[in-house]
């Protein structure tokens, strides 16, 4: 605030006497995917920190990911992220776009390949598309299954497979 009261950025409109009211975000219900639907995150490029800290959260120091001498005289040429970081930032990315928030009841299985490396300095992101749709109406609940592709920066494809989610069906007093 400036002395006369008022913010100090005008170009920030924003009524500091007016409190926000929020609703809480949800993300589709069972009933809200259809077949073929794609969608396409962000993206997120792999810093070392990334590596250092996965490499101490999970305890795999493996030299491929930690040492840049060694890494060197491997097929790779230089230090790699660690395939289950790839898959890990992929999931996060997933998360942010929203359609996860509060309506998965549990993520069920996954089916993983690792088809090209991703370097430090890589930016990567997904694609996914709705695979399969089963209602399990008794857990008021259906499995979605999603073909998933983890893209670097050249749209080179590094790490594939299908993700199966168990997602709640839409509350029966929120029903048309």
């Amino acid at each position: 605030m400036n002395t006369s009261g008022q913010p100090a950025y005008p170009q920030l409109l924003f009524d500091y006497n007016h409190a926000m009211t929020l609703k809480n975000p949800h993300g589709l219900y069972f009933e809200e995917f259809i077949i073929g639907d794609r969608i396409t995150s962000t993206s997120r490029t792999m810093t070392e920190t990334d590596i250092v800290t996965f490499a101490g959260l999970s305890g795999d120091y493996n030299e491929l990911h930690t040492s840049e001498t060694y890494s060197a005289g491997t097929m790779f040429g230089k230090r790699i992220a660690h395939g289950l970081l790839g898959l890990s930032i992929a999931s996060g990315l997933a998360f942010q776009m929203g359609f996860l928030i509060g309506t998965v009841d549990a993520f069920r299985s996954v089916e993983w390949e690792f088809t090209a490396p991703i370097y430090i300095g890589d930016t990567i992101h997904l694609d996914a598309e709705v695979a399969e749709l089963k209602a399990f109406p008794r857990l008021n609940n259906g499995r979605v299954v999603f073909k998933v592709n983890v893209l670097n920066q050249s749209n080179q494809v590094v790490q594939r497979g299908s993700w199966s989610l168990l997602i709640r069906n839409r509350p029966k007093d929120q029903r048309g």
